[in-house]
């Protein structure tokens, strides 16, 4: 058997080739890459993707019926990762500098809360703090014989020849380095995706949206504790813009507003101490009254735009070659942009092994297939984004999720709902939008029905979601 998750987990691994090195420096320089990203996102948590020394052994059974057991326990699909990974002690590393997060939070303007379920229960979406990771990631790195280097700035490239140029941030030296392959995992900005358009005229376009984002903090109350509940994402949803909130570790929050460059509401009229407080008290009241030094933080933090990076192919021959954020760079509002850049990892390490490292028909395949993915998780982020500022104050979508969540619950192999689909599921991203729009259809027609607040529990809508589905 064959299990392909997200995050590929294998209990018995061999450090000693050269292409476990590799994709675990992969991760690192994806994490670690100039990046057009925030702190605080709809986070799901990144599995641990390495390669470890690891011995224990499980056993994993399916039935004709499709029934998972693990060591002959019965479990769901949805969370058969989620316990393997527990079974051979990949993820503890990872979940110690993790919070997890069961739910939303959505603050209305005069500060009325109200709730909404990620998934089933017990199931979690996660807070982790990059820098943490970018620290636990390292330390992996160099445990299994990587050696890192810092300050050092890709400044050109030679795909055909897999050389590039780099220069010490600090120093201004240069040095040239050649290999066998070159593999771009730079980021938004990445310099070996602006060779592949110059020098191969490869398709590019950046999209930047009408939005701008600016973080704050809310501060840890005493003894370190947290002001808000910890395990959910806070949302103040306010039509064309929001604030959201997750927890950290030291009992703080990570703020971040999002709105418009310019119009009502926007950055624009934010220039004064006066204006700015004026703002957050008349559309954020609860969240001033945690933040004692709001305009402080405000004349201090950067204001930074959003964008999304779309190019093709990903590849040059069998020498160069683009993943992550290099090849599809996202907003950040389904907290996906590294989940993605996992599993290019992945994909790419099971094309070596299927190809027998014939990289110039390992890197077609890799294209052909990962850019309608790329594609779907910045149609997933866009979508996201609608939702969490415009939609989950919305009483009659939040009953829509309700009906969803007992559709769902009745018949979970006719119903997952699009949320559960894309953090809970191996679905591919652009099969989960696929589905998703084809599910939103169908749930305005269940929407439309007369009398739908009362009658929404009945048989008779269940009956006619299965009809329709």
């Amino acid at each position: 058997m064959n299990l392909r998750g997200r995050n590929k987990v294998d209990p018995s691994f061999n450090m000693s080739s050269m292409t476990d090195i590799v994709f675990l420096l992969l991760i690192f320089f994806m994490l670690t890459s100039t990046l057009v990203t925030v702190s605080a996102i709809d986070v799901l948590l990144p599995k641990a993707g390495g390669k470890t020394e690891n011995n224990t052994s499980i056993s994993v059974s399916i039935t004709s019926k499709s029934t998972f057991y693990i060591d002959k326990a019965k479990v769901s699909s949805l969370q058969l990762e989620r316990e393997i990974l527990k079974k051979v002690g990949v993820d503890n590393d990872v979940l110690e500098i993790a919070i997890p997060m069961y739910k939303r939070i959505m603050h209305d303007e005069k500060g009325n809360l109200s709730e909404q379920p990620y998934g089933n229960e017990g199931e979690a979406i996660y807070s982790v703090s990059r820098a943490s990771l970018n620290v636990l990631m390292m330390e992996m790195s160099e445990k299994n014989g990587a050696k890192l280097y810092f300050n050092e700035k890709c400044i050109d490239a030679n795909l055909e020849e897999a050389i590039a140029t780099f220069e010490n941030t600090n120093t201004d030296t240069k040095k040239v380095i050649s290999a066998d392959l070159l593999i771009g995992a730079d980021g938004s900005l990445s310099a070996v995706r602006e060779q592949m358009v110059k020098k191969h005229h490869h398709e590019y376009a950046y999209n930047e949206i009408e939005h701008d984002y600016k973080e704050l903090l809310i501060p840890a109350g005493d003894n370190g504790t947290h002001l808000l509940d910890k395990n959910a994402l806070h949302i103040w949803p306010r039509g064309n813009f929001m604030l959201i909130a997750l927890a950290n570790l030291d009992g703080s929050f990570t703020c971040t507003l999002f709105a418009p460059k310019k119009g009502r509401n926007s950055f624009e009229g934010l220039n004064s101490k006066q204006e700015v407080e004026n703002y957050f008290t008349t559309i954020f009241p609860d969240f001033t009254t945690i933040v004692p030094n709001l305009y402080e933080q405000w004349s201090v933090n950067p204001t930074s735009g959003l964008g999304i990076v779309k190019t093709y192919p990903w590849h040059v021959k069998d020498t160069s070659i683009l993943i992550g954020d290099a090849a599809h760079a996202t907003v950040p509002f389904y907290g996906q942009g590294m989940n993605a850049g996992f599993e290019d990892c992945r994909i790419l390490d099971e094309l070596l092994d299927k190809h027998e490292d014939n990289f110039e028909t390992c890197f077609d395949e890799y294209s052909k297939s990962r850019k309608p993915n790329g594609d779907g998780v910045q149609d997933l982020s866009m979508h996201n984004f609608i939702v969490m500022r415009d939609k989950t104050a919305d009483p009659k979508f939040l009953l829509q999720k309700e009906i969803e969540k007992k559709f769902a619950n009745l018949y979970p192999d006719k119903w997952v709902p699009l949320y559960s689909m894309v953090s809970f599921t191996n679905t591919p991203y652009s099969e989960a939008w696929k589905i998703g729009m084809k599910q939103e259809k169908l749930m305005q027609s269940i929407m439309n029905t007369p009398n739908i607040e009362e009658i929404w529990e009945s048989d008779e809508i269940m009956q006619k979601m299965y009809s329709l589905v």
